[in-house]
């Protein structure tokens, strides 16, 4: 019988800290596991629960490789090979690019895991210098967290934004990517209710990624203790997605998986008693949050 739940693993480290690793079974035999960077996030995007932990500290390259390693060595006999990697757990993979760059060579060596670097994806909030670098020492697959059409919002739910604007980003992602043959970055859209789902934000999305080999990957917001955002109605996401592929654009559509047990995209993590600040909210939001609460 097939394992279709999702498995949440907690290492505890030497020094005592504790990280989040996620299997993620797939009916087609595809099975993914998502793996930490960091314990903690320094970015402090405002819709996920690790960015208010702040950033305890870097992973080491083998603390990086042994989450895969113990993943495929402990749940391989129950769910069948794992095939896909995604740095998507706790942390933001690029802040430690050093140990990620070689955590990855690791990944795909064939004296290492052998996985192909089609098959290992490394997400990014958008730290530009780090991501050029990556585009240019990697053959791995690159995931960039969009989540927003404007800079005021960006801004708001990703403070990153603020250093590296949309303009900048997408830009060095056009420039980048031109001498990359057949590769295709993924943007990753979590959907928020009120935030950026709207009519306007899918036309804006559209001509945002105009020139970017691409594939847009919208993601269901998954909620968690303290947050004030909301998930976009399934009917919503499915507008906005018609919206996009009508456009031509390549889209898909991922369901929540492990939000029962905190194990989801956004849910990694436990914030201690001192946390990351909470942003102030842009005028034009406030009442569609408090209208949502």
């Amino acid at each position: 019988m097939e394992l279709k739940r999702t498995l949440q693993m907690l290492f505890k480290l030497e020094d005592g800290l504790v990280i989040e690793t996620v299997l993620i079974p797939c009916e087609r035999g595809r099975n993914t596991v998502c793996i930490s960077s960091q314990v903690g996030c320094a970015m402090n995007c405002q819709f996920c629960y690790t960015g208010r932990m702040g950033l305890k500290r870097n992973l080491s390259t083998s603390e990086i490789v042994e989450q895969a390693v113990l993943a495929r060595r402990l749940l391989s006999s129950e769910v069948g090979p794992i095939s896909n990697v995604v740095f998507m757990g706790m942390g933001e993979p690029l802040h430690n690019i050093e140990n990620v760059l070689k955590a990855a060579d690791i990944l795909v060596d064939e004296q290492g895991l052998h996985f192909s670097p089609r098959k290992v994806t490394v997400s990014t909030s958008g730290l530009v210098p780090q991501l050029k670098r990556f585009l240019r020492e990697s053959n791995c697959a690159l995931a960039v967290s969009l989540n927003a059409t404007t800079d005021e919002v960006r801004s708001w739910i990703m403070p990153i934004n603020r250093k590296f604007n949309l303009n900048l980003l997408l830009g060095t992602l056009r420039e980048e990517l031109q001498s990359k043959h057949k590769y295709k970055v993924l943007f990753e859209y979590v959907m928020l209710a009120g935030v950026n789902d709207s009519v306007e934000d899918a036309k804006r999305l559209i001509d945002l990624v105009q020139g970017i080999p691409c594939k847009i990957n919208l993601i269901t917001f998954n909620p968690h203790s303290g947050s004030f955002f909301k998930p976009t109605k399934k009917e919503k996401i499915i507008e906005f997605r018609d919206i996009l592929a009508e456009a031509g654009c390549v889209v898909l559509f991922r369901w929540s998986r492990g939000n029962d047990q905190m194990a989801a995209c956004g849910q990694l993590g436990k914030p201690g008693e001192i946390q990351a600040p909470v942003l102030q909210v842009p005028s034009q939001f406030q009442a569609v949050l408090e209208a949502a609460a």
